[in-house]
């Protein structure tokens, strides 16, 4: 599905509030997304895409995905490829089968270890799980953690459906700097004076929670692809080096899991949790190089 083929209200905003050239110019940036959200209520024609939390499916010779040394991850949610809106996204996506996705969230050791993209030890602490279409899947039941002293439980389960829209990148990315500047050029740190009231009109259409498989991440602090791309260069060159920038475009969002209360989820202080893969690792299923960060308040 092509941008133009999606209407939206940020295309709208752009031309109301921004000179010309430069509401082309970030316009040019959004990119469609599968919102994924609650189905409003039991016999809703909307159709079940995929649930966050509950018990996940698993092929019978599917072991529940383990950080060795500290227990068993979460899982979060699952999406039904198939059943997204076909051609809705501009990433190889599978058209068919299921992603699950995992993560230690600290319910079995208090918080103890933490998942982090810069230190590659802790990437076990997160899975991403594509099971094939047709593969003989059973509900798998929690597994039995060796200590009274720790509850493991389950996520509340909420069904969810998919609304695809477009999205734009954070208004502090440095896309959109380089968008909004008259000519295109940044002349100084901030926005130019002539898209503040777009900034504006821009931030009353922003949601309460983000749950995305494609487009642009939705941070809470930094651009999600500079925070992968900086922990992955090693962190000792500065956030704005030409090869932080690079790698960040090498980088695509393929889901974003926020805080909501419905599941009984909350990801430090009312988070979301981001999975972020290369394409061409997308389009070759390789979901085991997909990398994951967490950001809070």
């Amino acid at each position: 599905m092509t941008q133009s083929a999606i209407s939206s209200p940020l295309i709208d905003l752009a031309r109301q509030h921004l000179p010309a050239e430069a509401a082309e110019r970030w316009i040019g940036l959004l990119r469609p997304a599968v919102r994924l959200v609650a189905v409003p209520e039991p016999g809703s024609e909307d159709v079940v895409v995929g649930r966050l939390g509950g018990l996940p499916a698993l092929p019978e010779d599917m072991e529940w995905p383990v950080w060795e040394g500290h227990g068993p991850l979460s899982f979060i949610a699952s999406v039904d490829c198939g059943a997204l809106p076909a051609g809705s996204l501009d990433i190889p996506l599978p058209a068919d089968g299921t992603l699950a996705f995992f993560y230690f969230d600290g319910q079995v050791d208090d918080c103890e270890a933490m998942v982090h993209v810069g230190d590659p030890e802790s990437w076990a602490g997160t899975r991403v799980v594509h099971i094939p279409a047709g593969a003989v899947v059973s509900e798998r039941a929690l597994p039995v953690i060796d200590d009274e002293d720790v509850e493991f439980e389950a996520y509340t389960e909420v069904p969810l459906t998919a609304r695809v829209e477009l999205t734009a990148p954070d208004s502090w990315h440095p896309d959109t700097m380089t968008a909004l500047w008259p000519g295109g050029v940044v002349k100084e740190h901030g926005h130019p004076e002539e898209a503040e009231a777009f900034l504006e009109a821009l931030y009353d259409l922003e949601r309460s929670s983000d749950h995305l498989i494609g487009g642009h991440p939705n941070p809470v602090q930094n651009p999600v692809e500079y925070e992968i791309a900086w922990n992955l260069l090693g962190r000792e060159i500065p956030w704005d080096d030409p090869r932080v920038t690079a790698e960040a475009k090498r980088w695509t969002l393929l889901a974003q899991i926020d805080t909501d209360g419905d599941a009984d989820m909350m990801w430090g202080d009312c988070g979301a949790l981001y999975w972020l893969i290369r394409p061409e690792d997308l389009a070759e299923r390789r979901f085991d190089r997909a990398m994951f960060t967490m950001q809070c308040c």
